[in-house]
């Protein structure tokens, strides 16, 4: 079981990652905005944060920075819609993990298993 913060401005993508999630056992929190999400990874200790790249406001790719900024190694899982402009694709050097959407949820399970094994060993 993880604790996992998603971080994600679409209700639908919350409502699939915390139904599937929770089926496998882990305990979800939810953030529907960037400025939230880095907020809560700030306040308090989570094994995996999933977050979206294209949020309005603070998007997926600032979230990072700053969470990476305050010096929290937590891993994150990036999930992208790969907007047609290439101007607004995501810098996949920059994330760990980068995820498109729609993604395959077994995709993300072992993503998901990989990253909370590496959280324990930290």
């Amino acid at each position: 079981m993880a604790k996992i913060l998603v971080i994600d401005d679409s209700r639908v993508i919350r409502d699939l990652l915390t139904d599937f999630l929770t089926d496998l056992g882990h305990v979800i929190e939810l953030a529907v905005d960037g400025s939230q999400g880095v907020a809560m990874a700030l306040q308090n200790e989570y094994d995996v944060i999933i977050c979206d790249v294209h949020m309005p406001r603070k998007n997926g790719t600032r979230v990072h920075d700053e969470i990476r900024e305050a010096g929290l190694e937590t891993p994150m899982l990036m999930t992208d819609s790969l907007p047609g402009d290439a101007s607004e694709q995501p810098d996949k050097e920059r994330f760990e993990h980068l995820l498109s959407k729609p993604f395959d949820l077994t995709e993300l399970k072992t993503i998901l298993d990989k990253l909370i094994a590496q959280a324990v060993h930290r």
